[in-house]
């Protein structure tokens, strides 16, 4: 199971928010190329990187970020947040991006996000697919909606995705374990390269995930706060 660190932008700077709620925002470094080398020298490889401003604006914001951290590290990143058009894929990935994550649009115009899947591919695209109580919500989490967790992924699967990544917002930033059930309940339905978000605290955690036969786990707040560190974690890959 792949390791990846959530590194979060706002306004330029390493943020961590807590469930999604903007005004729990608590600055953590203010050079996100910083702590990305931080996270190379501890022998991590893989960067979920997310444009918070994006997510909200609905339009990328800190690309200068993705290229600087491309530029200076040989971190593998995912980079999610306001994309909102195949250019802006193409941006991305030329910027430095391996994969980009796109949800929002996969609920409001499935065919646009179907397009972009069949033109770059199912190895550069991963599907976002946050929750909130099993239903799918968007918008940087600030808008719900009543498609079915499991039913999402299934759907985008026959149609060609390969990843997805599964965050529920509700464990988001808590620090009190992963939702194992959630995963487990989707992997028995879906046959997908599921990355689990979300709570992750401890090692345990970790394993916990793992059982569940993710294909990679995203951790965030649980370094920053220091429950868990960069080099425990790369011992973990």
């Amino acid at each position: 199971m792949r390791i990846i660190i959530a590194l979060d932008i706002i306004d330029g700077k390493c943020v961590r928010l807590t469930r999604g709620d903007f005004s729990t925002k608590k600055i953590y470094n203010e050079d996100p190329v910083e702590v990305a080398r931080l996270i190379e020298d501890s022998g991590l490889n893989y960067l979920h990187l997310v444009d918070l401003d994006g997510a909200r604006n609905k339009k990328i914001e800190n690309i200068r970020v993705l290229e600087k951290i491309a530029g200076r590290t040989n971190l593998k990143i995912d980079f999610g947040g306001g994309v909102r058009s195949i250019i802006d894929l193409k941006t991305l990935l030329n910027s430095g991006a391996q994969q980009v994550t796109a949800g929002s649009i996969a609920v409001t115009d499935p065919l646009l996000f179907l397009d972009w899947l069949g033109e770059l591919g199912p190895e550069k695209i991963i599907l976002g697919a946050d929750c909130i109580k099993g239903k799918i919500s968007t918008g940087g989490w600030l808008e719900n909606s009543d498609k079915d967790i499991i039913s999402f992924i299934s759907d985008y699967k026959m149609q060609g995705v390969k990843y997805t990544i599964c965050t529920d917002i509700d464990k988001d930033g808590m620090l009190q374990g992963p939702s194992t059930e959630l995963y487990k309940n989707i992997l028995s339905e879906v046959e997908i390269n599921l990355i689990a978000s979300g709570g992750i605290t401890s090692v345990k955690d970790i394993e916990d995930v793992r059982r569940t036969g993710c294909e990679g786990a995203i951790i965030g707040k649980a370094v920053y706060e220091g429950k868990l560190t960069f080099k425990e974690l790369g011992r973990q890959c």
